[in-house]
């Protein structure tokens, strides 16, 4: 359940590029964090150079213009192994899409089950969460 954020300079990428990076993200989510194939939901947001700051070298990592800031909001606790992997593997997967792997900022947003809606104004997750657990 997901909910991805890309954002980078409309200046660096192109709009051909976007689609092999959506799909290297979400192979690496299925692979670390187990999230369904088909859950798959996913915003890009091309920025102009004056609306996208950065620094150049914190923690000692050198980026540059084709940075690109990708925010997960997604359930709540996966461990740090989990964590540290999928950040590994966006590393190995990215650069195939032009995108170097000091240039990938992810942040991890963590919620509960609540905070979710698919649609139609359900809690689906609560609803799943309801179902699979035995009654009390």
């Amino acid at each position: 359940m997901p909910f991805i954020r890309v954002s980078y300079r409309e200046d660096q990428y192109k709009q051909e590029e976007l689609p092999a990076i959506s799909h290297a993200i979400h192979q690496a989510l299925t692979e670390y964090f187990r999230v369904p194939a088909d859950d798959y939901f996913q915003v890009f947001h091309g920025h102009k150079p004056a609306e996208f700051y950065y620094d150049q070298a914190y923690l000692n990592v050198s980026r540059t213009d084709r940075l690109l800031y990708i925010q997960i909001t997604l359930k709540s606790g996966r461990t740090e192994e989990q964590k540290r992997g999928f950040y590994a593997r966006l590393a190995e997967l990215l650069p195939a899409c032009g995108v170097r792997a000091e240039d990938i900022f992810v942040v991890l947003v963590g919620t509960g089950f609540e905070d979710w809606t698919f649609g139609d104004g359900i809690a689906q997750m609560l609803e799943r969460k309801r179902e699979v657990q035995p009654d009390a």
